[in-house]
């Protein structure tokens, strides 16, 4: 067993190392745990009691030689490969960029609208997305039944045949934070409302089952259109510059009246038309004496634009659904 022993020692004193490659070879043939070292070790009970001390003192001999020989020549390596980086690479320069991502253009589009609303005095309120009927539809003067709810068809959470059970749907426009925001607070109110929508549409270049609105509310006395129109404009060239083309036209809404359209001119490829980016009007008497607000007392405005036709037009996109389709080749553009 000592011969054996020894011879095991001279081979390890022998070794040449000259690369990691060998030293993991010395690593698996010495010291893993079917290396020679261990194997060594698993002999010992053939040793006689009396030789036990005499044969482990070799054996950790052995032990210890291997394990010094191993890490004296991963040192070595190691101060090699630090001089060959010293000498090839200059350190004190700067790291190389790393790549950062940026925010999507449809956030940047709505961040730049809050911005704008807030510049022109309008505070910022927000709400469910999943919506009880009276919040999405009643109180904002869509009764049951009233055809106008055929423009806004949706998806919905819980439908009841039951009267006492209300429906819950994916909100239709932001119109419900108006609600509940006109329940929990006294005029003089002046808020836009930004957020994301859900209507059961054809996908089409120009529509999506889901966008996002920016709404308006601003109730207060003797508010008037005028004010209403003038917001609306400034709102228009502050976005797309003071050289905008808009124009406003007689619309329809349940919820207000009267009511006003505005198109912007929409120029791409050589060609241009007019493009509805919002709808608005005076609140409708109705809508506020749903929220218990005196409409003798108070009048007021709100609208409804969407996000991504403000960035169709800011950007001359011509297809919605790009928005959506998470290519980085569209996405990185907006850095």
């Amino acid at each position: 067993m000592l011969d054996d022993i020894e011879a095991l020692k001279e081979e390890i004193a022998r070794v040449t190392i000259a690369d990691e490659e060998e030293l993991e070879t010395f690593r698996l043939e010495f010291l893993s745990r079917k290396g020679k070292v261990p194997a060594m070790f698993s002999r010992m009970s053939e040793v006689p009691d009396e030789k036990k001390a005499k044969i482990g003192k070799a054996m950790n001999a052995v032990k210890n030689l291997a394990e010094k020989t191993f890490e004296e020549h991963k040192k070595r390596l190691q101060r090699k490969e630090s001089a060959t980086l010293s000498a090839k690479d200059d350190l004190s320069l700067p790291a190389p960029p790393y790549p950062a991502g940026s925010y999507h253009p449809l956030t940047q589009t709505l961040e730049e609208m809050k911005e704008i609303f807030y510049r022109l005095g309008f505070s910022i309120a927000d709400g469910p997305e999943v919506e009880d009927d009276f919040h999405n539809f009643t109180a904002l003067n869509f009764p049951p039944n009233h055809p106008a709810r055929d423009e806004q068809d949706t998806f919905f959470i819980r439908k009841s045949d039951d009267p006492e059970t209300e429906d819950l749907v994916l909100r239709t426009h932001t119109s419900p934070v108006q609600i509940r925001l006109m329940q929990e607070k006294e005029p003089p109110i002046r808020t836009i409302m930004p957020g994301r929508v859900y209507r059961n549409e054809a996908v089409s270049p120009k529509s999506y089952f889901l966008f996002h609105q920016v709404e308006a509310l601003y109730i207060d006395t003797d508010v008037s259109v005028a004010e209403l129109k003038e917001t609306l404009i400034s709102f228009a060239q502050l976005m797309f510059g003071s050289d905008v083309k808009y124009r406003l036209r007689p619309g329809f809404f349940p919820f207000t009246e009267p009511s006003l359209e505005m198109d912007i001119w929409w120029e791409i490829n050589g060609s241009g038309r007019w493009l509805e980016i919002l709808g608005s009007g005076m609140v409708d008497p109705n809508v506020l004496l749903a929220v218990d607000i005196d409409p003798e007392e108070y009048t007021g405005f709100a609208w409804g634009m969407g996000v991504e036709r403000i960035a169709l037009l800011r950007h001359q996109i011509d297809d919605i659904r790009i928005f959506y389709d998470n290519d980085t080749r569209f996405l990185e553009q907006f850095h």
